[in-house]
Order: structure tokens, then sequence, then C-alpha cells
């Protein structure tokens, strides 16, 4: 009985001392050197939340167009209160069936804890108010948005050209889900990949951010 305490105290020390070596080691190690002079024009905004961060990008005419394959009716791209395309990626039984901590199951839990198919959860957002405490807003380029756009269109599954919508798949009336590229755990999921989209436009994360605090820290302190 000891012993198995020793090896979980063991354990989670472990975990901690990865946690804060994987918040504070910068990821590029080195900053990188800005190759254009222009001046950064478009904010983007890291959403965060008790366990999850999304990632909210300007809806003008550019991305409007980028990710035109996604407006129909009931995604209006085009729709005048739309400021936001709100982006977010995680595990398949996780995402698609807790909505709300009210419906929390013991079964997407143990998917999301070992390993999990993912997908892409995309949604409009109007005025986003600021400042608040769990929106962190970033200022970029055009060529670093152009990245960032890339980046969320790449995670998606496509076959032959098109995309995987996951029919009767969303949280509210005009949000939906996609299959999307990757396997989700819980050392490696939504915001280890919201790390890597804000690396694609060319900012700082931390080495290892498996949970939203240890991004939103990482990230203010290398941007």
């Amino acid at each position: 009985m000891r012993t198995g305490i020793r090896w979980l105290l063991q354990a989670l020390f472990l975990l901690l001392i990865l946690a804060a070596g994987g918040t504070f080691i910068p990821r590029p190690l080195i900053a990188p050197v800005k190759a254009s002079p222009a001046v950064p024009t478009h904010r983007v905004l890291l959403l965060s939340g008790p366990i999850h961060t999304d990632i909210a990008i300007p809806l003008d005419a550019e991305t409007r167009a980028a990710f035109s394959f996604l407006d129909d009716p009931d995604f209006p791209l085009g729709h005048p209160n739309a400021e936001w395309l709100v982006v977010g990626w995680g595990g398949r039984a996780f995402y698609l069936e807790t909505p709300t901590w009210a419906e929390l199951k013991p079964l997407p839990v143990l998917r999301a804890l070992t390993i999990d198919r993912s997908v892409l959860h995309v949604d409009l957002a109007g005025h986003i108010a600021e400042p608040q405490p769990d929106v962190t807003a970033f200022v970029i380029g055009d060529d670093e948005l152009a990245r960032l756009r890339q980046f969320i269109a790449d995670s998606l599954v496509r076959n032959a050209g098109e995309i995987a919508p996951i029919p009767d798949a969303g949280y509210g009336e005009i949000d939906r889900f996609f299959e999307a590229k990757g396997y989700f755990n819980a050392l490696f999921g939504c915001n280890t990949w919201t790390a890597a989209a804000l690396r694609s436009a060319g900012l700082r994360t931390g080495l290892w951010n498996p949970l939203p605090q240890s991004l939103r820290l990482s990230v203010g302190v290398y941007n």
C-alpha cells in the first residue's frame, strides 16, 4: 500500500516538473527574427476555459474567403453580426458527448485519458468583450494570420477534397463539428493543438502546454 502511494506521489511530482518545464521552456527556444517590417494589424484571441482553449480569428474578407467551404445557411459566414470565427480541436467522444459538465459520462472521460479520434469545432461569435480574464489578445501581421488560417484548414479531414462534417453534432444553432486529423489524449490534447496553432502564427508558447493555465501563462511571458 505504502509502495503504491509512493509511486503515485512520485508520478505526480514528475508531472508537475514536466508541466513547469513545459510552461517556462519556450518553443521555439530562440525568438524568430521577423523577416517583414510590416506593422501587425490583426487581432487574434485565445479563449480559455477550465480545461479547454479555443482560438478566435477575425471574420474579415480574407477569412471568409479562406473558409468559404464552411459557408451554408446553417453556418452563415457572411452574417453581418459575426465578427469572429472560433475554432477548437479535441477528442471526439468527450467533445461531442459533454456539452456541459452536468452531462459528464465515464466512457468519454476514459477515451480522453487514453486515446481517441479527434474533431474540429467551429462556431461564429459576435462582439467579444475585452479585457476579461479568459480572453488573451495578440496582434499579428497578414502573413502570420494567413499561416494560422492554413493551419486550421489543414487540421480538417478531407475525403476526395471534401471536408467531413459530423451530422447532427453541435452545442447550439450554428456551431458545427468536423472530423479532424490526429489523435487525442490527455497529455497531447486540445491545448497542445492550440499552442501549435499559435506557433504557426509566429507566436511563442511553452514547450508543452497540456492545460489552459500553462498555455496562457507561457504565451503571456514570451509574446
